[in-house]
């Protein structure tokens, strides 16, 4: 039986931070404020996969009260929500996640980004879809202040 579970997250641009999105390094001024990586596309994704099991979130298996994950690799994340997948005898069919950001541009890196979440989920390549987009310079998006991301999870379990 098919489960779709969603995810969402956002976190804000900060100065001293390198700037992660779907598990890879981007070039830009300004990082994402996090406990983790702060790997808003990583962590929406992640959040959409437990959704679709019907776990609780990111947060209650990665609390940003524990220093284990400080600065932690969100694609551990990836992998753990891949994990409760595969216990429960399931298996991820596919990801769709778009990114919300003015700058940098997106699109040149989400050939990799696509590469290292599939890799992350076990996935081939062609079930992870990564689509960028601008919040048209309105509200906190638009003026540069964090990024955003939303990410749908559809996964194959047993009844």
């Amino acid at each position: 039986m098919i489960h779709v579970g969603i995810g969402y997250d956002v976190h804000a641009l900060v100065e001293g931070r390198k700037l992660v999105l779907g598990c890879v390094e981007i070039p830009h001024e300004r990082g994402l404020d996090g406990h983790s990586d702060a790997d808003a596309l990583a962590h929406a994704i992640t959040d959409a996969v437990l959704g679709a099991i019907g776990e609780v979130d990111i947060g209650h298996f990665f609390p940003n009260t524990d220093p284990r994950w400080k600065g932690a690799p969100s694609r551990v994340f990836l992998e753990e929500s891949a994990r409760q997948v595969k216990a429960r005898g399931g298996r991820i069919v596919n990801i769709d996640a778009t990114l919300i950001a003015e700058r940098p541009k997106i699109f040149p890196h989400i050939g990799l980004m696509k590469e290292r979440v599939a890799a992350a989920l076990g996935l081939p390549v062609n079930k992870v879809g990564i689509k960028a987009t601008t919040n048209e310079r309105m509200g906190f998006l638009g003026r540069e202040e964090g990024i955003a991301a939303m990410a749908v999870a559809s996964v194959d379990l047993p009844e």
